[in-house]
């Protein structure tokens, strides 16, 4: 058995998510160990288990010799949490938790040379807080999607342009409103106030003082009584617009798709707002204690190739990292419906990062709400 050869540099660490913890990065990519244990957005390593039609971990396993155990994240906290028991070899994680890991040291930088996919990944999810850190990289990016508003099309009238219509505290559709449960949904109603309320001057939406975190904390707090329901499980998220309990929300692209796609159809339509939005960005990142590491690293390169990256943007529903995947779709059209290629798109979005006390938007004069007080501000706002 070989494994990978490592150059070992300097440890650091941070208490505020700021700076990276963990600076071993590999040097080469010898042998596989036989095993690869994942952690992974539902979705994104498929075996066939879920759907016969759907699998592209048996061929991997096939060409790698990597037997390979799925562990299905449900949330990113939840991910962070697994990653902390050092029984995985990597993850997907998203922005609102790959900086967590990098922080804690849980995670080990990647050295992009052994990443045969790596110039065909678009540059703008490159080197990125989410994934890099005291200029190493660690996380390859995977696929990313943006929080969309969508609407009931025959109860929401007329359709909306804005996040303003979640927001109106006489709102016609008060107990069918729905938002993403997560710390990040704080950040949704930071970029609605970027325009809304200009005198806040915020211009992160992740890097906001007190006055400007009160501020969307506020909105939040307001906007509960229209609350139907905060949702996570998208699946669940679904029944209830099915059922009409819900009408009007977050969404993201592959829960309208699958909603319009329905037999019957569901009457739902979804938007990115003229404010623009959150988003996410997911990112492979390696275990800095992988018992497997060769088997991570073939992985990484087997599932950022356009193949499997075509699968998974289709299967899952998102815009892939790779590019060359979009000449792979199924549907032609899969790319452009997702905005993979399109700057005018996603340059109106905000990928998740996760906040720290030192202003992400270059301020120096003043001290930026950190991590653990937005956990506690959202479990507040909850209620």
């Amino acid at each position: 058995m070989t494994a990978v050869a490592l150059t070992l540099v300097a440890t650091s660490c941070s208490s505020d998510g700021s700076d990276a913890a963990s600076d071993t990065e590999a040097t080469e990519v010898g042998k596989g160990e036989g095993e690869l244990n994942l952690i992974a957005w539902a979705g994104y390593a498929e075996d066939g288990s879920t759907d016969p039609a759907y699998d592209w971990v048996t061929q991997f396993e096939k060409d790698s010799g990597c037997e390979t155990t799925v562990k299905i994240g449900n949330t990113s906290d939840e991910m962070v949490q697994l990653m902390e028991s050092g029984s995985y070899d990597g993850v997907s994680a998203s922005g609102n938790a790959s900086q967590r890991l990098i922080a804690a040291g849980d995670v080990t930088p990647i050295n992009t040379d052994l990443i045969d996919t790596y110039g065909d990944i678009a540059d703008f999810l490159k080197d990125q807080s989410s994934n890099s850190a005291d200029g190493k990289v660690y996380g390859i990016p995977h696929g990313w999607g943006a929080n969309l508003l969508q609407w009931n099309t025959d109860v929401v009238t007329p359709a909306p342009d804005s996040w303003s219509v979640v927001y109106d505290e006489s709102s016609p559709y008060s107990g069918k409103v729905t938002a993403y449960d997560d710390w990040t949904t704080i950040a949704d109603a930071a970029v609605y106030l970027m325009s809304s309320q200009p005198d806040l001057k915020i211009t992160d939406p992740y890097s906001l003082d007190q006055e400007q975190f009160d501020a969307a904390v506020a909105l939040l707090k307001a906007q509960k009584p229209l609350i139907g329901e905060y949702w996570s499980d998208y699946l669940k998220y679904e029944d209830a617009v099915t059922n009409g309990s819900i009408v009007l929300g977050t969404t993201w692209q592959i829960i309208t798709n699958t909603l319009q796609a329905a037999e019957p159809p569901v009457p739902v339509d979804a938007i990115l707002p003229k404010e623009g939005s959150t988003a996410w960005s997911d990112n492979w990142l390696i275990s800095s204690g992988a018992a497997h590491p060769n088997c991570m690293y073939d992985w990484i390169n087997y599932i950022t190739s356009p193949g499997p990256q075509a699968q998974v943007a289709e299967y899952f529903g998102e815009a892939p990292a790779n590019l060359k995947a979009c000449d792979e779709t199924t549907d032609p059209a899969h790319c452009d419906n997702y905005g993979a290629n399109d700057p005018a798109f996603y340059e109106q979005l905000w990928f998740w990062v996760v906040p720290t006390t030192k202003c992400l938007d270059g301020r120096t004069e003043v001290e930026c709400v950190g991590f653990k007080d937005w956990v506690t501000a959202w479990t507040e706002i909850k209620g």
